[in-house]
């Protein structure tokens, strides 16, 4: 394995035991999603440098799309959950009473 492979193998699982383990805050929980779509990210966009294919190279900018709108939609409820709730600890929320 590569230093380069290695490293973002490193950051991807950190993120995933951030979000896996830390889950106190929403803030913090979609701070781990960011930390593991951007090591997705760079990732993908090098393997399609490596591979010097067209076809892949549009894998990359779609990725980046989806992790704009899964951080736009996850700050959209953490406003409406810091409104509702007055905190966006995870320990309050609870499908039953919504």
């Amino acid at each position: 394995m590569t230093p380069t492979h290695f490293a973002f193998s490193t950051a991807f699982i950190l993120s995933l035991m951030g979000l896996a383990f830390h889950r106190t805050h929403l803030l913090s929980a979609l701070l781990c999603l960011e930390g593991m779509m951007l090591s997705l990210f760079i990732a993908l966009s090098l393997w399609t440098l490596q591979l010097e294919t067209i076809g892949y190279t549009a894998t990359p900018l779609l990725l980046l799309a989806f992790s704009a709108c899964e951080a736009s939609a996850g700050l959209a409820l953490l406003v409406a959950t810091a409104r509702t709730h007055g905190t966006d600890h995870l320990q309050n929320l609870n499908l039953l009473q919504c």
